[in-house]
């Protein structure tokens, strides 16, 4: 296992570490006090400790400058590491990149291709770059790759007549020109408009559905949690929690919203079925929900003449856990 060493001392257990957390040789990507420090003494990345299942979906989420492209890039042996030690697939990077990364593919900041050539075309550049491609199956793994993106009925067209989602989709088309077992992609949804996020979103989840460990960079909240089943939070270049998003969220409560203009009176009665956290709003009122039934909720609301309007359970979402996390939110649509 590759690992540089510094005079850092050891940083203390936190939050981020999980009882959950799997083993290392079920991961796809394990990392170990991984660290990155710019000149000047900048810590983009501070004693980063990452465990990915393999076969996940796995959110690498934080704000804009928290670290998260940083990380990839030290992933992909692009920059090297101040400190730490990490795994891709089980092989330590001590190893050398060589060994691994024909089983990775990654995007890293956004699509690049010819706009003048089509994107089969592109796609023949590309792969023709990769010393570890066989240039005799070329044109079998470009068609598959095509067709796994949903473009091969667009193989032939220009890059330049390309939407922006399908030259995102091209781009990880790109990616999967060989078999893959783990995919890096970074921010793979950033400008999009909302029909090639939803091309991207469901790209994703076929691949991994196919078995394929996919890694998702993003600030945005709500992409990642319509897209992945686990999720690692960054805050500042620190690993803030990490682990499956319903066991992250199981520490936010659910609460019962009631719309009604009688705001102050469900308000009463809310407080007086012994429910906590109990808030008043302009036509609303919302207490945390606990053991008790919604049901038996709204039936004590119109027994004490309480004029319902609306009642939902509202479910702790990817922000209300983030924000619990870290004081603070950011982006939740971009």
């Amino acid at each position: 296992m590759l690992t540089v060493q510094e005079s850092t001392p050891p940083a203390p257990a936190s939050a981020a570490s999980d009882a959950s957390t799997p083993p290392a040789e079920d991961c796809s990507i394990v990392t170990r006090g991984l660290t990155k420090r710019f000149r000047g003494g900048q810590v983009a990345v501070d004693r980063l400790d990452l465990a990915v299942p393999r076969g996940a979906v796995f959110g690498f989420l934080g704000p804009n400058g928290s670290g998260k492209t940083t990380t990839i890039r030290m992933l992909l042996g692009l920059i090297a590491p101040s400190a730490g030690s990490w795994e891709l697939l089980g092989t330590p990077m001590a190893d050398g990149p060589g060994a691994v990364l024909s089983r990775v593919g990654a995007l890293v900041e956004g699509p690049s291709f010819y706009p003048y050539l089509s994107g089969e075309a592109n796609l023949r550049r590309y792969d023709a770059a990769d010393p570890a491609a066989d240039p005799r199956t070329a044109t079998a793994r470009i068609g598959h790759a095509l067709d796994r993106v949903g473009l091969a009925a667009a193989a032939g067209k220009r890059y330049r007549a390309y939407s922006l989602g399908m030259r995102q989709r091209l781009a990880i088309a790109g990616a999967l020109l060989g078999p893959r077992e783990l995919l890096i992609l970074d921010e793979p949804t950033n400008g999009l408009d909302p029909q090639g996020t939803r091309e991207v979103r469901a790209l994703v989840k076929e691949i991994a559905q196919e078995g394929t460990t996919v890694f998702v960079s993003s600030h945005l909240l709500a992409e990642i949690e319509q897209m992945c089943s686990h999720v690692a939070v960054m805050r500042a270049g620190r690993l803030v929690a990490q682990g499956p998003i319903a066991g992250l969220r199981a520490g936010e409560a659910v609460r019962i919203r009631v719309e009604t203009p009688d705001a102050a009176e469900a308000a009463d009665v809310l407080a007086a079925l012994g429910l906590s956290g109990v808030r008043t709003g302009e036509g609303e009122a919302s207490a945390e929900l606990g053991a008790e039934a919604a049901e038996r909720v709204c039936a004590e609301l119109v027994a004490g003449g309480v004029a319902v309007r609306g009642l939902a359970v509202q479910r702790p979402s990817l922000e209300d856990m983030f924000v619990g996390l870290t004081g603070e939110g950011f982006d939740v649509d971009g």
